[in-house]
């Protein structure tokens, strides 16, 4: 069956081919315009269509045998739904004429409902969420980490900081010592030199003595 021939099955029902034409164009545009955006439709007893992406592969040109660099592509796919495959395989009867064969949207079903695309940014937006509290999650982790090596770092320069002034402080003890040694070495220098002055102002006096008494004489 083309679609010229489908158009004519339905035409009866609805109303005339023109209308049946425009209902299989309007529903196949719809169909079509869902999968290039990304959106999966879903007709319950029927099946579904979707846009599957297909990764870089290496396929065989069957003519010649050689090996062929395939690029990344993405294709629609359809699957039958369960209702579909049951009368395929005639586990469930086909409907006398006139009977629909897929089963029927339930009532309140196609008003007021979400639509498969609204259904989609749903999930899109729930999986944003979903990164962006596992990134919350994983800054949380790191943060403490950082803490941890920041103290570390800090407690490690604080180590190195008074073993430092313990060697500045062993170094100025034992500097203590040899300064009052070499104090006290100068000392009794200063005091030898002060003794001797007072032999030189003894024998300036000698001198002077000697002196006067020659005059006199």
């Amino acid at each position: 069956m083309n679609k010229a021939q489908l158009v004519e099955a339905i035409a009866d029902k609805l109303g005339g081919r023109q209308q049946a034409a425009d209902a299989v164009d309007a529903v196949l545009d719809a169909i079509v315009r869902a999968v290039v955006g990304g959106d999966r439709v879903s007709v319950t007893g029927f099946g579904s269509f979707e846009k599957v992406e297909r990764p870089a592969r290496y396929a065989r040109n069957p003519q010649t045998g050689e090996r062929v660099r395939v690029k990344k592509t993405s294709v629609p796919r359809f699957r039958a739904g369960q209702g579909f495959k049951d009368l395929v395989s005639g586990a469930k009867k086909l409907p006398r004429g006139g009977e629909v064969s897929v089963k029927k949207a339930p009532k309140g079903s196609l008003s007021g409902g979400a639509s498969t695309r609204t259904t989609a940014k749903a999930a899109a937006k729930k999986a944003t969420a979903k990164k962006a509290a596992a990134k919350k999650t994983v800054a949380k982790k790191a943060a403490p980490a950082k803490k941890a090596a920041v103290k570390k770092t800090a407690a490690k320069k604080a180590t190195t900081t008074k073993k430092a002034a313990a060697k500045k402080a062993t170094t100025a003890k034992k500097a203590a010592p040899a300064k009052k040694a070499t104090a006290k070495k100068t000392a009794p220098a200063k005091k030898a030199t002060a003794k001797k002055a007072p032999a030189k102002k003894a024998t300036a006096r000698t001198t002077a003595a000697k002196k006067t008494t020659a005059r006199k004489r």
